[in-house]
Formats: structure tokens, sequence, C-alpha cells
């Protein structure tokens, strides 16, 4: 989290008694205030996002909506209410339920219903007794990938009937004795079955039916055979079909203008330790093709056993048992093979496959071009040549038949690297597998899976090269799983490989807005103050529409009113133990704000009051941050406005004015950065800042009582290069502004981004924090401590042109205990010491200042300016990173 104390380079006086927490030395344990209660949760709604989300762990049922935090429990819910190019993402885990999809895609942009199969387990869908696991009626533009199905009684695993442009594919189905695996019927056209994997019994393991035009079965594995009937156009390509002395491809009835190509027939009795002649073979013709099919028709580039002993080719009702008969009959066959495909044993459990030898002939010998054959095989690897082996087929020519590729397995190395993507957004980071077989790439296979350490759910890809959106700025790491099967047998692939990279937030200014004020009882149900050693919590469900779950952290101005006693307030995210840190430092009676960053973690913000009295407590909404919005660019602190100076006097009572910036700040600046100072005041009041020509909000930013010299910490929004200050009291008051940096587009310089990464004590000159060649005690008059800031990587040699490296630390900056007045003066080690002052103090003051310290070089230094010592305190907040290049 990050805590933004009191302004930069201005001077700020603190009453000596103010609390500095030293690290582990404090106990925060007491009683806890009720918390108001939260408001009633927003009633679910389908996902907006390209992803929808099932999940067998559910953590929140009754407010599914399909997002990554609160998927869905079942795929019918999904089902009812995904849109054109959604994709429904259904986890590991199993199933049961009959799945009625009964919404369409669009041209371009179907509804997608995949099975998140990976190195945790796979996905099983089963029907209740009587149904079928999924059925497709009447819809057009829908994809169902990757399921394992089963049915029961007289009901196939999948039905599609009267369906357009639907592809079913990587499907493992396992049907009832005597009933197809998949069933296609009715009007339906251009149906894809791809990929899968088909086991039936006395039944086709896909059977295309009458009035179907146009489907293609293609890259399928059977244990058993493949019907059409009265089925025109239909593709079969690229499958592997092994029968157990039953037919092979049938196609029967009117069906004229059918391929079919690339396919392993395998007829054989496979019962045995190897493939056996059949006791009929009659039954068990490999490919057979009716006299009202055979228009227009073509088989070629097949690969058939004969160890069957049963007719290759029955074709217009005619059988052929030998290649040059059919060939010299039928003009047809030209590449076919009569051979045996050197099929390996099955293998796998709940997704099993049949493997291919190296050496069949089936390897770089299919026909690239044939209708149906996909860039991938089965098992998910992209098409690959095997150098030893002639290339033999068309097109690319070293495509394999049947539905199994063979290439080298994958021989990445350990070696893999996460960087933020260029060009991409600020949580676009890119995952690397470097090369290192000894084949080209186009050779290997693989499959891999991706899991962000912020993720609830693995990535699947085909590529050692992966993009993916993280959800979280700071340090993110991808575990690496790789596999030649597709995950097909768990645990059977690569020990994971993993690296990490940094991503930093960008921010999101809004109008000053009253999120608490324990007085009146905003944003809780109580209007009495924090007790001692007590906390209050704030539900934030969401900002201006955006719910938690995509808010890093949230920028407040915090103020602490009315305290009975000295103390300090320490703002952190619910769920969290709270920190040994302050945000704001107070004493008794005294009004004191600060600007504190915190993380959103769960959807709440913990004030907890470390004194033995009680304090009231406003917090304002200043902005967010997240994976939106606008970069960061700092500046070397120049005055832009005082009142001191000039003609313009001191603020009247009750009144405004606006600073232009727009000659300091491009035209497309969102938010700047002010430290605003408040002195001499007449009466007491407060200091409104919000953007130019906007009205005054409720909301302030600086309190300050008569007399007294107060500066904060500001980030506002700007309105044309515009911002108001408002005096709200009834006396006159002279007011400072300097600008330190604003936020906004990567082209008008402001690309850097923001990692949190505090508070953390990283010197403490009291102790020897931070410090460990240094001798324990105060800092000398006129002279310096040298420190390096704390980053997530735990590198404590961040060198320039480092990425992930600070460019800039954000740290509370504290004096304690100086024996006489000076200034504390932040500046980058490599750099001459400026000027201009981060903290100002006097003796026996306690006194403290946010700064932001350029570390280009990897460290920071502080200069005492004083002819007394002092010790020093650093609590740093977080850091700056460069963009991604």
């Amino acid at each position: 989290m990050i805590y933004f104390q009191r302004g930069l380079l201005v001077r700020r006086r603190l009453w000596s008694l103010v609390v500095v927490p030293v690290v582990g030395g404090v106990s925060l344990v007491g009683p806890m205030t009720p918390a108001g209660a939260a408001p009633a949760p927003a009633q679910a709604v389908p996902a907006s996002g390209s992803e929808v989300y099932v999940s067998k762990s559910c953590p929140f049922p009754a407010l599914a909506d399909g997002t990554a935090d609160r998927p869905y429990c079942t795929i019918s819910a999904a089902a009812a209410v995904a849109q054109p190019g959604q994709t429904v993402l259904v986890q590991i885990g199993s199933y049961v339920e009959k799945v009625v999809v009964s919404r369409s895609g669009s041209s371009g942009a179907p509804i997608t219903f995949r099975a998140a199969n990976g190195p945790d387990g796979f996905v099983t869908l089963s029907a209740p007794a009587g149904g079928n696991a999924i059925s497709l009626a009447g819809v057009h533009d829908v994809r169902v990938e990757g399921f394992s199905l089963r049915s029961s009684g007289t009901a196939e695993p999948v039905l599609i009937d009267g369906a357009t442009r639907v592809t079913v594919d990587g499907l493992t189905v396992r049907a009832p004795a005597g009933v197809s695996g998949v069933r296609v019927t009715g009007a339906s056209s251009d149906v894809t079955v791809s990929r899968g994997w088909f086991s039936a019994s006395g039944a086709p393991g896909v059977a295309i039916g009458a009035g179907v035009a146009r489907a293609v079965v293609s890259g399928n594995q059977f244990r058993g055979g493949l019907t059409v009937t009265d089925a025109p156009g239909t593709a079969i390509t690229g499958n592997t079909l092994v029968t157990g002395c039953a037919s092979g491809i049938t196609v029967t009835g009117s069906s004229p203008g059918v391929e079919i190509r690339n396919n392993i027939v395998q007829t054989a009795d496979v019962s045995g330790s190897a493939p056996a002649a059949c006791a009929d073979p009659a039954a068990a013709t490999a490919i057979a093709l009716s006299a009202g099919s055979v228009g227009q028709s073509v088989a070629d580039y097949n690969l058939i056993d004969p160890v069957s002993g049963a007719a290759l080719y029955n074709w217009g009702d005619t059988s052929y048992a030998d290649l040059a008969a059919f060939r010299a009959a039928t003009d047809q066959g030209a590449h076919d093979i009569a051979a045996d495909p050197k099929l390996k044993a099955q293998q796998g459990t709940e997704r099993p496959w049949i493997a291919l030898d190296r050496t069949s002939p089936a390897v770089d010998s299919a026909d690239a071009g044939a209708t149906g054959s996909a860039p991938v095989d089965l098992l998910g690897n992209s098409r690959a040549d095997v150098p030893e082996v002639p290339n033999t087929g068309t097109g690319s020519g070293y495509r394999d038949r049947g539905a199994v590729e063979i290439a080298s397995p994958w021989t990445g190395s350990n070696d893999v690297t996460v960087s933020r993507k260029v060009g991409g957004g600020p949580y676009d980071i890119v995952t690397r597998l470097p090369w290192t077989s000894a084949w080209p790439v186009e050779t290997v296979a693989g499959n891999f899976a991706y899991r962000a350490t912020d993720s609830r759910f693995m990535e699947l890809a085909s590529s050692p090269v992966h993009e993916q959106t993280v959800r979280r700025a700071g340090q993110t790491c991808v575990r690496v799983f790789t596999s030649g099967d597709g995950f097909r047998i768990l645990n059977d692939f690569d020990l994971p490989k993993g690296s990490c990279t940094v991503v930093g937030a960008r921010y999101n200014p809004v109008t000053p807005t009253r999120l608490l004020d324990t007085r009146s009882g905003v944003g809780v149900g109580t209007s009495v103050p924090v007790g001692p050693n007590s906390e209050v919590l704030l539900p934030v469900p969401s900002i201006g529409g955006v719910p938690a779950a995509n808010i890093d952290a949230v920028v407040l101005n915090v103020t602490a009113t009315q305290p009975t006693a000295s103390g300090f307030l320490t703002v952190y995210p619910d769920g969290v133990t709270a920190p040994t840190a302050s945000s704001v430092n107070y004493v008794a009676k005294e009004t004191v704000p600060n600007l504190v960053t915190v993380l959103l973690t769960s959807g709440g913000i913990r004030f907890r009051n470390s004194s033995s009295g009680t304090v009231h407590v406003i917090a304002d909404l200043q902005g967010w941050f997240g994976a939106s919005g606008s970069g960061f660019k700092p500046l070397t602190p120049v005055r832009v406005a005082d009142s001191r100076e000039g003609t313009g006097g001191p603020y009247l009572p009750d009144t405004s004015r606006q600073l232009d910036l727009s000659s300091k700040v491009p035209a497309d600046a969102t938010a700047v950065i002010l430290n605003v100072t408040a002195t001499a005041p007449a009466t007491a009041g407060v200091l409104k800042v919000y953007p130019g020509g906007s009205l005054v909000p409720v909301a302030s930013n600086l309190n300050f009582v008569a007399g007294q010299t107060i500066p904060n910490l500001v980030m506002v929004p700007v309105i044309n290069g515009k911002v108001s200050i408002y005096n709200q009291s009834s006396g006159t008051v002279h007011v400072l502004a300097d600008l330190a940096g604003y936020f906004g587009s990567a082209s008008s310089g402001a690309d850097q981004t923001y990692v949190p990464y505090g508070p953390r004590r990283v010197v403490d000159t009291r102790d020897g924090t931070g410090l460990p060649s240094r001798p324990v005690g105060p800092v000398a008059s006129n002279s310096l401590i040298s420190f390096k800031p704390a980053n997530v990587q735990a590198n404590p040699y961040c060198a320039s042109g480092v990425l992930q490296c600070p460019t800039a630390v954000v740290a509370n900056l504290t004096v304690t205990g100086p024996t006489k007045a000076g200034l504390l003066i932040g500046y980058p080690s490599h750099l001459p010491r400026p000027t201009a002052s981060n903290v100002n103090f006097v003796a026996g003051e306690t006194a403290s200042n946010l700064a932001v310290i350029g570390t280009e070089m990897g460290g920071a230094s502080l200069y005492n300016a004083s002819s007394g010592s002092t010790d020093v305190i650093v609590d740093q907040a977080g850091y700056f990173i460069a963009a991604a290049s």
C-alpha cells in the first residue's frame, strides 16, 4: 500500500509530541469499533467481457456473474446468458447436467464453450438419465471445445439438430452401447466435428444424418466407425479409425460430393498384442461408398491396414480387396497406401489417444490442402516436419495422415523470461520460453499452460510465447507447464518453469468526494468517534461503476479531527494484518490532514486509531489506481502560486482563485500533484483544491488554525490545465503551491507507472535500519546518508537502464530529535545536491514530509542542512518504474 504523507518541498510545523512509530515497537492490537454495514450487493448480471467463467468452486453462488472472481456454478447458467463473441471458460471438475445451448453467436463472433483442461485436471460433463450431455438445436455460430462427455440410456452425448456453423472440437465422447457419440441431424449445415476421441460400441462414433449439408469430420480418432447418410458435400479428413472388425467409414443413401482424404483406417482384430485378421472380414470394410454417393466424390491420401482380410473399399456397391484393383476401376486412391500404419497402443485415461510411430508411412505424406485439414492435430500440436522422412505429401509436404502429427518433443530450457509488453497496457506481459531444440521450430510439438500468481485460472496455449494481462500492480510471476500430449496424462509433463516481472499502475483522478465522516455517520453506521486502539471499516464496493476487483488502490485525503490524545491513524486494506506504520500523526485537539493511497484488496478500507483517546476520521476520495488511466511524469518542483508575492494578496474569506497551469503541463494532462501550503491564516478554516471551473466540493484538502503554517499533498484533476483553490474560513489566508508532477498520456511524457511497495521502513538512524556500514545514531551537522530503495525484486543493486528497477522512490521522510533548526534535502545520489528542501524542522520538533526522489542510478541521499544533529527515518511507500521499451 502507498501512504502519501505531507507535501513535497514545503515547510510544515509539527508539534513535538507527534508519535513516530518504530517497527516492532508499537502494539496495534486493541478492541475494534463496530464497522459500518456494507451496502447490499448489486444483482448479478451477465459478464460483459469476452470471457465468462464457470467453476465448481464458485465462491458466491448468489452473486455469480461469470467473472473470474464470481464464476457461474453450472455450464447451463452461463449458456443462458452468453453473448456473441464471448467464450465460456469451464474450469476443471465433474459437472452433472444437461446443457442445452439455445443462444446463437454471429458470423465472425461465435459463442464458444471451452473446457479449461490442463495440468490440474479435466472437465467432465455427464448427463442425467435420459438426456444429451450437450444439445445444440436450431442455433448458429457456436463452438464447443475440449469436454469429456457421457450420457446414459438411448441419448447421444452430443446432439446437433438443425444447426448452422456449429463446431464441436477436441471432445472425448463415451456413448452407451448401441448409441452414437455425436449425432448431426435435421437441416444442419456447415457443422464441423474435429479433433475428438469417440468410443462407441455397436454404433458409429459420429453419425451424419439425412438432410445435413457440408459437414466436416476432421482430425478425430475413433474406437469404432463413422457413418454418413444422405448428407451431400461431407468432408472426412485426417481421422484415425480403429474399429475392431467393424466397418470404418460408411457413406450410404444419396451423399454425392463426399471427400475422404488423409484418413488412417484399421479394421483389424485388435484384441490381442498385435492387429490380426478378423473372423468375419465381410463386416470390416475400411471405406464404403454407396452407388448414390459416388458422383463428385473423391478418396485419396488414405492409409488402410490390410491385415483384417476385409475389402479395402466398397465403391459404388462394388468391393475391392486390394489397392491396385480399386485404382484401376475407379481412378480413385492415387496416393492411398495399403500398409501397417504402425499405430501405438491407446494412451491416456480420461482423454485417451492413439499414438503414431515415427516410422509410419503416414508421416509427412498427407494432402495439406484437403478440406478440413487443420493447422493443429488432435493433441494441439502444430503440423511439423520429421527431418529424416522424405516429404511426399502435397502443400507443405510434411503433414501426417490421421489425427496425430509426429513431431520432436519440446526441449525448452528452464530460462523462462517474463517481461512487460512493449506498446501494451500497463498490466500486459509476455512470457517466453527460449528455443533450445536441435530441430527447427516447425518440427517441435508442445502444449503450454501459463499461470500468473494473481490469476485464479490457468491459461492454455500452443506457443512458447504467450501474452496475457495480469490483474494487479507489483511483482507478477508466471509458472509455465509444457506437455506434448495436450495434458492428457496428468503429471506427465515438464516440471513447471517460472519467472517474474514488475508492472505498475495508472491513475484515474476524480472530483473530490467525501466517503467517510464519523462525525455525521457518512460511510459507516455510527456517528461516534473511533475509540482508543480501535478501528472502523469503510466499504468500497465500487467507484463510478468500476468494481473493487478492478481497482488496485484508492487515493484518499484523510483527516484526523477532535482527537482527545496524541496518536496516529493507520489506513490499510480490509482483510490483512494492520501494519506498523502511520498514515496521519496528531496531538490532542489538533486537526491534521494527509494524503493516503491504500490498496483495495477486498472491497474495504480500515482506519485504525492508535492512541489512548478517541478521534473522528474524515476521508475524501481523490482518485484510484488500476490498469486503465494516466501515466505519471515527475517534474523538478516549481512554485506556481504564492499569494504573498505580486498584487493579489491573501485569499479573502470564502473566496476562490483559479490557478492556470496550462503553460506548465501538456494539454492532455488529467491531474497534477501540488504541494499546497496555508500560511498566516487569520482564523481557522480549510482549503479546498478542485478542478478549475467545477463546483466547490464538500471534500477538503487542508485544515488550518489561526497563525498556523501547514502544507498537504494534493492530487487534483485539471480541466484545460486549470485548478481552483477555495478558502473556506472567516478570515484571510496566504496560499503557496508547488507543482511536483502531472498525470497524462505517454505521448506527453507521462509514461511512468507506480508500484505500491510499502509502507516499509527502509532507513532509521535510531537503530541502524538500512545503513549497515554506518554507526547507529543521528546524522551529524551538514552531512549526509545514502540508501537504496526497496523493490519487489529484492535486488539491492538495481542499476540504470533496468526497466523493473525504481526510477524514483516515494517515501515519507521524518526528522525526529533535531538539536538545531534546519532542512532535510533528498536527491539522487549521482546528482549535485539541490537547494530545495524536503523537510523543514526546528529544534526538538518531529517533522515529516513526503518526497519523490529520483533513483535512476539506484540510490538516494539525504542531507542534514543544519548546525545540529538529527535522527532520520525513511518509510518507503512505493516507487515508479519506466515504461517498457
